[in-house]
């Protein structure tokens, strides 16, 4: 399993966004609970609201517990939903705050939708402003009502004044309670920082910042910034206004990174990773969900959502103009799901099992959320039922690691383990126990790096079976079956060719053997069929008159026949090829081989002539023997000599 964010010098540290609508009192109640005020921009303090993210730090005790939240404070104005989305991508819990005088507000119904949606199930709320609502248990008991039905309805709900100070150590106590059963942020190995903030400080350079997510940085460690693929080096970190040399998940990150320009190298929406971790995509298969809760809230109708509707992908704090094409069913109503198919309009670095929301291209409504199934998905043949029934079998559970790795498996009939989850929310130790029990379970077999399908691996290496024993029953003939030919033949059956010295192993053991270049049933026996023996007689017999000066191959290979039964001698391994047209009985071969070994070893190195002599040949022959001995390092030439070779 992956480890759980680390604990740093005793204190657990997690991640809070606030959200609800605006001029609900967010910031204020995080300046109340902090001493810091979370709104920085100049135009946030002319405008008295928050037009972008802010952060503050919160310790908090509980016993020997010591906590620390990292507080994201975002806007709540309809106009800035996108900076609100981007600050709760990575976050632990959230802080819902409600105004007692206005109670349930638009914005307050849509910041609960988009954290539905991200999958946020722990969440404090703040019934704020009570000292301005005589009777504040009224709206808490409409608060309550209206988080009925949803992740959040037994959050609790804290009655507080920022102006008077009411309800703050409640509020403080409420949140401890909540991170008592919080479990820290994951380490997987792979982290991610999606950039929320870009700025550049003199002498530094860059710096960029975030909620760090999926694994630790250090400094001096080379990151990828994607979705450029540009590389990058950690010079500094800042963490919680701290500097130092290592930050793990569940920490809000700044990275100092000097050798990169702020804009188009990194900007917000960019993600900070450590070395190859997959790769951007344009592509994106994922399970939709649309609330009911829309249905009739506004009073006006609610048209589905449709197919190519352009719209606008929020994952994390990347924003991309972006159309849905719908696998099943052809649209979504209110309360419905579906399977999905996101086309970007500009790459986005996501994993599979990221959470993200579609807001309509306006920008003035959520219009539904979801999960990513496959981050690099492929756009062709998009209604196939195999791609349908991959990703349904990932809708139902992609947090199981068999699931995760099955469905792949069903799909493609094999999956790299090197790369099978690097854009995953697993890790390395999860896809090994996932594939432990699909092995126990007779579902995969392993040839690392290879996990893959029994099922598919038994029909190639079937069909790889029965081609070799319909050569052998058509070329009784010949020695085996070409293994290059055999490639060809399983091609399409085998679901990686890569994978086919694994299939070539898996028949050795079962009955088959490779020699060289050919592969043979065990038991098969070549021979020649009886109309062709009496023409191998009449080769063997004009090959071992003169074995020392055999006749030209054009005089014994004259027609189709003969070719059968030389390749048969040569497989055979009772004739020799010398050379293009040089053919030599195997005993005539071994009988050269030996006299020209005999005399370089009594007279030393020896000149073509002075071999020719030796073994009372022609130069026709003896030019062309000695290359093959050269070749098989028989002999070594140097200038116009051989030496005897190692071989």
């Amino acid at each position: 399993m992956g480890t759980d964010g680390t604990e740093r010098d005793g204190v657990l540290h997690y991640i809070m966004a606030t959200a609800g609508h605006v001029d609900h009192g967010k910031s204020a109640l995080v300046k109340a609970l902090t001493g810091t005020d979370p709104d920085r921009l100049p135009e946030e303090k002319a405008r008295g609201l928050t037009i972008d993210l802010g952060f503050a730090g919160l310790d908090l005790a509980n016993g020997d517990s010591r906590y620390h939240l990292g507080i994201v404070d975002v806007p709540g104005h309809e106009d800035f939903v996108k900076n609100m989305v981007a600050g709760v991508g990575s976050i632990d819990l959230a802080l819902l705050v409600v105004a007692a005088d206005d109670g349930w507000m638009p914005q307050t119904e849509e910041h609960l939708q988009i954290l539905t949606y991200l999958g946020v199930k722990r969440a404090v709320v703040a019934l704020t402003k009570v000292d301005l609502m005589p009777e504040s248990e009224l709206a808490a008991e409409e608060v309550r009502e209206q988080l009925m039905g949803t992740p959040l309805e037994d959050a609790p709900v804290i009655e507080t004044s920022s102006i008077q100070g009411l309800g703050l150590d409640a509020l403080r106590s409420a949140l401890t309670d909540v991170l008592r059963d919080t479990p820290l942020p994951r380490d997987i190995g792979k982290p991610r920082l999606p950039v929320d903030r870009v700025f550049s400080m003199p002498g530094a350079g860059t710096i960029v910042t975030g909620t760090l997510a999926g694994g630790s940085f250090e400094a001096g460690q080379a990151v990828v910034l994607q979705p450029s693929g540009i590389d990058a080096r950690i010079r500094r970190i800042q963490s919680h206004h701290a500097e130092t040399d290592r930050v793990s998940p569940g920490t809000r990150v700044a990275l100092n990174l000097p050798n990169v320009e702020a804009g188009e190298a990194v900007s917000r929406g960019h993600v900070v990773t450590a070395g190859v971790k997959g790769r951007a995509s344009l592509t994106i298969d994922a399970i939709l969900c649309r609330s009911g809760r829309d249905a009739g809230r506004s009073g006006e109708s609610v048209k589905p959502l449709k197919d190519e509707t352009r719209l606008r992908f929020h994952c994390a704090s990347t924003t991309v103009p972006a159309r849905i094409h719908f696998l099943s069913p052809a649209s979504l109503e209110p309360g419905g799901t579906a399977i999905v198919q996101i086309r970007t309009e500009e790459p986005v670095y996501v994993f599979a099992g990221d959470r993200f929301v579609l807001r309509d291209w306006p920008e003035r409504r959520t219009l539904a959320g979801g999960r990513v199934l496959d981050p690099c998905a492929q756009r062709a043949r998009l209604h196939r039922s195999d791609r349908l029934d991959f990703l349904e079998a990932r809708a139902r559970d992609d947090a199981d690691g068999r699931v995760f790795l099955q469905s792949a498996l069903v799909r493609n009939g094999v999956v790299n383990g090197d790369e099978a989850i690097l854009q995953s929310r697993f890790d390395h130790a999860e896809l090994r126990e996932a594939a432990a029990t699909l092995m126990r379970d007779g579902v995969i077999i392993e040839h690392a790096p290879w996990y893959i399908h029994k099922a598919a691996w038994r029909k190639a290496a079937r069909l790889a079976a029965a081609t070799i024993e319909e050569h052998h029953a058509a070329n009784p003939e010949t020695m085996g079956y070409s293994l290059a030919a055999l490639r060809s033949a399983v091609q399409a059956e085998l679901p990686d060719e890569a994978l086919f010295p694994f299939l070539v192993d898996d028949l050795c053991q079962l009955g088959f053997e490779q020699t060289a270049a050919l592969i043979r049933k065990s038991a098969h026996q070549a021979e020649l069929p009886e109309h062709l023996r009496q023409r191998a007689d009449t080769i063997r017999k004009a090959l071992n008159n003169k074995p020392l000066e055999p006749p030209a191959r054009k005089e014994l290979v004259q027609d189709k026949t003969d070719e059968q039964v030389m390749r048969f001698l040569l497989d055979a391994d009772e004739a020799v090829k010398i050379g293009q047209d040089l053919i030599f009985s195997k005993q005539g071969f071994d009988r050269a081989r030996q006299a020209v070994g005999a005399f370089i070893q009594q007279n030393g190195p020896a000149t073509v002539s002075e071999l020719r002599e030796a073994l009372g040949t022609t130069r026709r022959i003896m030019v062309p023997l000695l290359e093959k001995f050269d070749h098989d390092g028989i002999t070594v030439r140097s200038g116009d000599k051989r030496r005897l070779g190692q071989a």
